[in-house]
């Protein structure tokens, strides 16, 4: 970038999803950009912390431990016998390393212009970046775009020694695998974590002052998910709180809960929330000011803040926290901000949980529907049931469809076993299009394959359903039920 480049019409700050998405859809309407990003490389913490580390290490984890194989060769077979950490990082760096080329020609492909440095407002119009030489430069736009991420939340009460206390981002750089592990965190990400080097067979116990591990998911998947893990070994305390945590003189982690009972383990990892990376951004100069947890206060439809030339989006600005919906959130902003129509997204989404077994879920779940009053009826498909599953030595695994029984409707799918990140996206397709049981009944899938289960869940629905028709009445009062959920966020 040549010095006298100081002034854009927009300056993006963050270059992970949704800062990329709000970059290059500004570019495409012939905008001049700016993406400012702190870390050396682009990526922001979805590329180099998030989403794209965790994920490859768990693919790392499934193929080198045998994991999927293990239903026909048994519990010891494993593709590598001696897996060390460095086998862990090294398909990691592999693959963050492409994901930052593949980025970085994005954005040159589409004339956006990138500067590394840590950025701040100095008034509501101009930042100043400071780079890793600590030289300053400054920049001015018309507007701005928000997109610094998170960071993991430390409290004081924990000792982080980087060695035998870690939290999410240092977990990355272990140097080795312990043999025992305590998770203090029972959310998406201490979930999956927890489930990840359980599948390396390392002793975990999951710590979580909470009485249910991921509340938001329908409670017949978690409670499979749950016995899963406890088959596998894996020691849950929920319902108490952590009261201390230190590293005894032999070198192993001693965790006490407040109800006095203890772990030892050979290292413990926190992982029980994240807070927004937003301390250093000089919010107070551009009549910005962070909530709670460093949190930014948005329009929940165009995410403009109060200053009305500033947006902010994706993880910053909290729920759902998604790669998949910050990118969304990007569009969306940086549209608004150029007065260019923008299409909002279908009210639902789907949620994945890259845990082992993977967790996904889109619509309403079996609580959300009793609470609301909507007659319904699910149906069930076990993946062990199909014949794919079968060829795959798949033990457990199972899909759920929610059907409303007046209108016929399709309200939720739900599905914990392997490739549901994958699979939902059928169900996302016919629920956001309004399909009801008999687009599954109907229509014919591949066969041998685990979407096949959809025809099983919807047959199982179907044959405790009611024949007749649904009538348009019904299928009013429905579509007003799901605009009201809609309106509710």
């Amino acid at each position: 970038m040549n010095p006298e480049e100081t002034h854009f019409e927009l300056i993006v700050i963050g270059s992970g999803p949704a800062g990329r998405r709000a970059a290059v859809q500004a570019a495409k309407a012939r905008k001049t950009v700016l993406v400012v990003e702190k870390g050396q490389r682009v990526g922001g913490v979805s590329v180099h912390t998030g989403t794209i580390p965790s994920k490859t290490l768990r693919e790392t984890v499934l193929n080198l431990s045998g994991w999927r194989e293990r239903g026909f060769y048994g519990q010891s077979w494993r593709a590598k016998n001696n897996i060390t950490a460095d086998d862990l990082l090294d398909r990691l760096h592999k693959t963050l390393n492409h994901e930052v080329e593949i980025l970085e020609h994005q954005f040159a492909r589409n004339q956006v212009k990138t500067f590394c440095g840590q950025a701040a407002f100095i008034s509501p119009n101009a930042i100043e970046v400071v780079d890793e030489h600590l030289s300053i430069t400054h920049f001015t736009a018309d507007r701005f775009i928000i997109c610094v991420g998170t960071r993991p939340w430390r409290p004081d009460y924990i000792p982080f020694d980087g060695v035998n206390i870690l939290d999410s981002d240092e977990i990355l750089g272990l140097k080795t695998l312990p043999h025992s592990l305590t998770v203090i965190g029972a959310g998406v990400i201490g979930t999956e974590y927890a489930t990840i080097f359980s599948a390396l067979d390392v002793s975990v116990t999951l710590v979580d002052p909470g009485r249910e591990i991921l509340p938001f998911v329908d409670r017949e998947l978690i409670d499979e998910f749950v016995h899963e893990l406890r088959d596998r070994g894996i020691q849950m305390r929920l319902g108490c709180a952590v009261d201390k945590v230190e590293v005894t003189e032999g070198g192993q982690v001693l965790t006490t809960l407040a109800n006095k009972r203890s772990i030892r383990t050979d290292m413990a990892l926190y992982a029980a929330g994240r807070t927004g990376s937003t301390d250093d951004l000089g919010l107070e100069n551009c009549g910005l000011e962070a909530i709670e947890r460093g949190k930014i206060s948005v329009d929940q439809k165009s995410f403009q803040t109060s200053v009305p030339h500033i947006y902010a989006v994706g993880d910053v600005i909290g729920f759902p926290s998604l790669a998949s919906t910050s990118m969304e959130q990007g569009r969306i902003a940086a549209c608004h901000a150029f007065g260019i129509e923008a299409h909002e997204p279908p009210a639902f989404f789907p949620y994945g949980i890259y845990a082992v077994p993977e967790i996904s879920t889109i619509g309403m779940t079996e609580e959300e529907v009793v609470e609301r009053n909507i007659p319904y009826e699910c149906g069930i498909a076990r993946f062990r049931e199909t014949s794919r599953g079968h060829i795959m030595g798949l033990k457990s695994g199972f899909l759920k469809m929610i059907f409303s029984l007046e209108s016929r409707r399709l309200l939720g799918v739900h599905i914990v076993g392997e490739g549901a990140t994958e699979l939902i996206h059928i169900g996302q397709a016919v629920l956001n299009l309004k399909g009801t049981l008999e687009y599954f009944v109907e229509n014919t899938f591949n066969y041998p394959t685990l979407a096949e289960g959809y025809k099983i869940a919807a047959l199982d629905a179907w044959n405790r359903m009611p024949r007749e028709q649904p009538s348009a009445a019904p299928l009013k009062n429905l579509q007003d039920e799901l605009e009201s959920k809609k309106a509710a966020g």
